[in-house]
């Protein structure tokens, strides 16, 4: 194998850069050239591309987000620009294609893989809902943000006697909400997994203000409801001075955490390896610390991600 392309995809988030820093200078200790693509499969289709060296990855291991950029791509949903991407590819001799990404991104790699092109993935999701890796990507790092942001925030709630409801990210998982919940100590965690009975957590937060307590935190997970519709609520019914934080895309960037950082290295690494053994249409994750490969079709049908039955257990046990 004489030369690698490398491609992030989906949303970006912190840890991408460290992944293609491991997977250029892999490829470079091997011998072999690497081709980065900009703008995802978008640059793929559109031929956007440039040749990676060590100075290309140099000082941005400590930057979030993706120095190759990513876009949206109407094309891979349609089998011609999926051939598009096929021929441009071996018009540029690639032999392998490394994809860093999510669900998407993961379905167009098992799409140029049944087409013939030798595929590994890397998972890179904040949400962590994609199955078979007890953590994607750039996961750590969005959860230290959150944390960080409502360490700060218990600060001014406390003050001011008031209530926050802080959004985080998570469409249909609700994994960031109720760890960074358990993390800092929030009252309460709304995620999409769990329902929730708005009016008995109004008469707790007012017998915890009835009591003394200055503050109380709600994590909410975005699908599972919106922190302005749930403040004004709370507000309506109890008469609190309530206010809001959504996170939205600072959850996303920033320096990624050395947790990130050393994943992102082993996941870089192992997929650059398993090209050169011969491997093709599998997913990398993490399994009890050690990282395994998964099929594709097995990790594209494997339903999303479940969060771990001990942390609910858990934040039931600490009272959230």
């Amino acid at each position: 194998m004489k030369r690698i392309a490398v491609l992030t995809s989906g949303g970006d988030c912190s840890g991408m850069n460290a992944a293609i820093r491991a997977v250029v200078r892999s490829c470079l200790s091997n011998g072999i050239e690497v081709i980065g693509v900009q703008k995802g499969y978008l640059g793929l289709i559109r031929q956007h591309s440039e040749r990676l060296t060590t100075k290309s990855v140099s000082g941005n291991l400590k930057a979030g987000g993706t120095f190759l950029q990513s876009a949206r791509c109407l094309e891979m949903l349609e089998d011609s620009g999926r051939q598009l991407a096929v021929e441009n590819l071996k018009k540029m001799g690639v032999e392998g294609l490394i994809v860093i990404g999510g669900d998407g991104s993961l379905r167009g790699a098992r799409e140029l893989q049944m087409r013939g092109i030798r595929v590994m993935t890397i998972p890179a999701s904040i949400d962590n809902d994609i199955p078979f890796t007890d953590m994607s990507l750039g996961v750590d790092t969005a959860l230290n943000n959150i944390i960080r942001a409502v360490d700060n925030l218990k600060d001014t709630a406390s003050s001011h006697d008031r209530t926050f409801v802080v959004e985080t990210m998570g469409r249909n998982c609700g994994y960031l909400a109720l760890v960074a919940g358990i993390a800092c100590g929030a009252e309460y965690a709304l995620i999409p997994e769990s329902s929730y009975d708005l009016n008995a957590i109004c008469e707790n937060l007012q017998r915890r203000f009835q009591e003394g307590r200055d503050n109380s935190i709600i994590m909410v997970a975005e699908g599972a409801g919106k922190a302005q519709d749930i403040a004004e609520q709370i507000k309506d019914r109890i008469g609190f001075e309530t206010r809001i934080m959504v996170l939205g895309h600072y959850q996303r960037g920033g320096s990624p955490s050395s947790f990130d950082r050393l994943l992102a290295a082993r996941f870089g690494v192992t997929a650059v390896e398993a090209l050169l053994q011969g491997e093709t249409g599998k997913m990398l994750g993490l399994s009890c610390g050690a990282i395994i490969q998964v099929d594709l079709e097995q990790v594209i049908h494997g339903g999303r991600r479940k969060i771990d039955e001990t942390l609910f257990k858990l934040s039931a046990t600490l009272g959230i």
